[in-house]
């Protein structure tokens, strides 16, 4: 159904010649794979000025919210990426897959219907009904059933749609099914469909019925593990989202029969004293630094910074089952309980970690930087290196503060202060750049031997921190510009600029307290960062970070660039973690490649399947995000349990029309308030000022709002807790009236399906 505009050779003139608006937004939506601006140029023969009048026409459509910018090509609001993870949910009456995609936000509408192609060859998987799958997504332009028909690249493994729970036995002998999830119901079992279940294992249940009375029935399929033991409340996530964590026999057996890479080929840099700074937990030490100040006259007080970074693909060869297991993780997941790695400990714990003393190949980036911190040249190498000493964050810190330990002190004048005077150079330079400075702490949570929570805490931010963090953005741009000026595909770490809408939203949020946020022009972070300064101090800087953060697009990785936003780069990848990110190991391989650094580059096959890559590794990052996120709630849920009917003080973290979100700054975990709870009054929900006004009082509750709230009910393995309000409402000012996002003009694809059809959220 694609709509072919041919020019050049026999096609349409240009002579005069201009489309209609309606026109561009039809190739937009019927060609997705090919709506860039060169794209639609060649499409209608447009040259010369028309190019330029295009330009403008596209950049007009776009602050009208008409089309929205995905990497390098223009899309409608609201449509799927030509590459999109899809959920096969169903049949049509032609026996035609039917599918959605697996994840929506809520703000486009209605979910699109997506329809599967049936696969030409014989030998390609056909996806069943509860399966996962990558695809490509074409629109129907049909006004009646699916809104895209969907050709598949890969079937993930069947998704299992059985019920997880914790089994239980009362006291009068009854078996329970104790939910995981928020929203599950608790199930009963009979004693005949226990499959020899224990209490405290983590099963898999299949309801069996549910009557009007009384609650459903199921029946357990499989015991995964029990919860009894230390350290296994992430247990659940795990199976919940499908993590990988058991290791195939084949990529174990590839682990243990590596042997150390030698120096042959590789430049010796073991006389330079890099060393690394880390938690001082970490087990992996995937990063070392250096730093010198620069000899070059041309260049007075400037440095000469190096990051050398675990050279992974030393050992992970392409298409080695330690690489399919790699790509199927995506990424390591980090639980307070326990790590799921990447890649077996062999190699990330021993032959890739850049342990103390210890020969270790790299690949490391040498970048001479001005005294102001701007780079002037940088240079790759791949390298034998010898760390000269393992340090911890405080303990580098400390030593730079004046406290030098045994360790330290002999690194302080030789190695340390050259970092922090490199830093100090940066520092500068990042200033200059201005990328997004949010305030928002993160806390970490320490557990007891049993796996309990002892206590969680925010981390004091050091400078040592900021130092990794800055030089790691560092080598991560150096690697983006030389694979483009190479010529050689990569894959980007890119962040969108806030879309219309959010904006939109934004600055309505923004006028209730009334800070202005200029319409029209083209937004950059230093906007964002001069509202946040503004209210530095006052009692809305919680509220205003909370509020810019919601309005940032979600960081991604895609082979096209469209620049970091947050970071304020034109250009970003991921380069400096290949021991934790599949990313960062694909572009090793393109600078291996692209520098004739060894054999063991990008191969062409790979570079051709860099949009599969993209789609399957920014999946695993946020199905990681998901796990860690429900574990915390998870530890915390069961800290608190014993401590119903106690009161805390609490911060209003979310607002909707069914109650209030609210979160224990001291834990960093939410519960929840139901608005009938709320009192007498009645309460509408106002989008745009994040509130919940008190319709005969004008008082209410507002995101941010410091509040005192009562434990009422914990679901400790839900992660579930709901609290009731012990604070009264304050007056509120601005509008009561309540804003939607839903806007006229909407694409094909978020109209309601078909009465009967479910909808997903």
């Amino acid at each position: 159904m694609a709509r072919r505009i041919s020019g050049g050779k026999g096609g349409r003139a240009s002579d005069g010649f201009r489309p209609s608006r309606d026109e561009i937004l039809a190739f937009v939506q019927e060609n997705p794979d090919q709506a860039g601006k060169r794209e639609l140029a060649r499409a209608f023969n447009l040259k010369g000025a028309d190019r330029v009048w295009l330009k403008d026409m596209l950049r007009e459509l776009q602050d009208e919210g008409l089309l929205e910018r995905r990497a390098k090509r223009l899309a409608r609001p609201g449509t799927l990426p030509h590459v999109v993870v899809l959920d096969v949910f169903s049949r049509d009456p032609d026996g035609l897959l039917l599918a959605r995609p697996s994840e929506w936000p809520e703000e486009n509408g209605a979910t699109p219907l997506v329809s599967i192609r049936p696969s030409r060859s014989d030998k390609a998987r056909v996806p069943g009904i509860g399966e996962r799958v990558l695809a490509k997504v074409f629109p129907t332009g049909e006004e009646e059933g699916p809104a895209y028909t969907a050709r598949v690249m890969k079937v993930f493994e069947k998704r299992r749609e059985a019920i997880l729970g914790i089994f239980r036995v009362l006291q009068d002998g009854s078996f329970r099914i104790e939910p995981v999830e928020r929203r599950q119901a608790e199930l009963t079992v009979d004693a005949d469909y226990a499959n020899g279940a224990k209490p405290g294992d983590l099963v898999e249940v299949e309801q069996t019925s549910s009557g009007r009375y009384g609650l459903p029935r199921a029946k357990v399929l499989t015991v995964l593990g029990s919860l009894t033991s230390e350290k296994a409340i992430s247990m659940i996530a795990i199976h919940a989202h499908d993590i990988p964590h058991i290791f195939p026999q084949e990529a174990i057996a590839e682990a243990e029969a590596a042997t150390p890479a030698t120096v042959d080929g590789r430049e010796d840099w073991r006389a330079l004293p890099l060393v690394t700074i880390d938690p001082a937990d970490a087990k992996d030490h995937d990063d070392a630094v250096h730093a010198a100040p620069d000899t070059d006259e041309a260049n007075a007080s400037g440095h000469v910074v190096t990051v050398a970074i675990a050279d992974v693909a030393a050992y992970i060869r392409e298409g080695s089952a330690l690489d399919r297991e790699a790509l199927r993780r995506g990424n390591s997941v980090y639980f307070p309980d326990r790590v799921v790695p990447m890649l077996p400990e062999r190699i990330s714990n021993d032959l890739c970690s850049l342990r103390e003393g210890e020969d270790r190949p790299a690949l490391a980036v040498r970048m001479t930087f001005t005294a102001e911190g701007r780079k002037l040249r940088h240079s790759f190498h791949r390298v034998t290196m010898r760390s000269a000493g393992k340090l911890a964050y405080p303990q580098a810190q400390a030593a730079i503060d004046g406290r030098p330990d045994d360790k330290t002190a002999p690194l302080l004048d030789p190695v340390l202060r050259p970092l922090w005077d490199a830093y100090a150079a940066l520092k500068r330079g990042r200033a200059m750049r201005e990328p997004l400075e949010l305030d928002l702490p993160e806390r970490k949570i320490v557990l007891k031997d049993d796996g309990t929570v002892e206590r969680v805490f925010v981390p004091e931010r050091l400078d040592a921190h900021k130092l990794i963090e800055e030089f790691m953005i560092q080598a991560n741009v150096a690697a983006a510009e030389t694979l483009e000026a190479r010529r050689v595909p990569l894959i980007y770490r890119i962040h969108d600029a806030p879309s219309l809408a959010k904006q939109e939203s934004l600055r309505e949020f923004l006028a209730t307290l009334g800070l202005p946020l200029a319409r029209g022009a083209q937004m950059k972070p230093s906007s964002f960062n001069g509202i946040l300064s503004r209210v530095k101090g006052s009692d809305h800087e919680t509220l205003v970070n909370e509020v810019v953060l919601r309005s940032q697009s979600q960081a991604i990785y895609s082979p096209e660039n469209l620049g970091h936003f947050g970071l304020n780069l034109r250009r970003y990848a991921h380069f400096t973690s290949p021991i934790r990110r599949y990313a960062d190991l694909v572009v090793h391989r393109a600078l291996i490649g692209a520098l004739n650094l060894g054999k063991d580059g990008v191969s062409r096959a790979q570079e051709e399947r860099l949009d599969e890559i993209a789609a399957l590794i920014s999946a695993a990052e946020r199905r990681a995000m998901a796990a860690e996120r429900e574990t915390v709630d998870r530890l915390i849920a069961a800290h608190l349990a014993t401590r119903l009917e106690e009161s805390f003080q609490g911060r209003v973290s979310g607002v909707t029309k069914a109650g209030l979100f609210v979160q224990l700054p001291q834990y960093g975990a939410d519960g929840f308030i139901p608005v009938s709870s709320l009192g007498d009054d009645y309460y509408i929900y106002d989008e745009s000022a994040h509130a919940l006004f008190g319709e005969r009082s004008a008082k209410g509750y507002q995101l941010a709002d410091e509040v005192e709230v009562r434990l009422v009910e914990v679901a400790p393995m839900a992660g579930a807790m709901r609290f009731a309000m012990l604070s009264e409402p304050k007056p509120l000012p601005g509008s009561k009236q309540s804003f939607h996002k839903a806007r006229r003009g909407r694409a094909r694809a978020q109209r309601p399906p078909p009465r009967g059809r479910s909808r997903r959220k």
